[in-house]
């Protein structure tokens, strides 16, 4: 019986480190989703005044979004299939949307970007 509820400690533990490491990768997430979110309504509200600003601003969003989509098309990744397409195609839609926005940028071609980042966060904060 002791080695039964050893076990279970063991089990219990290994859990409660994943959800941790689980729930920090997710803040995580969700901070970098607002920074890029933030950056971005920073040069909308500047009215898109500085090209270089607006630049970094956008590649830095970009930079994100490869990284998500690289991550969760991995074999390793354990999410379900589906919500994996669904992320990957929604990089796609971002990183589309980010080269159209870097060859003519309008707040128009920003404020979409904005809007799914500050939602994504949301959405890993249990905020959605």
């Amino acid at each position: 019986m002791r080695g039964n509820c050893s076990t279970m400690q063991n089990a219990a533990q290994a859990y409660g480190n994943t959800a941790k490491v689980t729930e920090n990768e997710r803040e995580r997430e969700a901070a970098l989703l607002m920074k890029a979110a933030a950056q971005l309504q920073k040069v909308t509200d500047d009215q898109i005044r500085d090209v270089t600003e607006t630049r970094r601003a956008l590649g830095f969003n970009r930079k994100l979004w490869t990284i998500f989509v690289t991550s969760v098309t991995t074999a390793e990744n354990p999410l379900p299939e589906d919500i994996k397409n669904n992320i990957a195609s929604l990089g796609v839609f971002i990183l589309g949307q980010t080269v159209e926005a870097m060859m003519k940028p309008t707040a128009d071609a920003l404020q979409p970007l904005i809007s799914i980042n500050r939602n994504i966060a949301a959405g890993l904060r249990g905020r959605a």
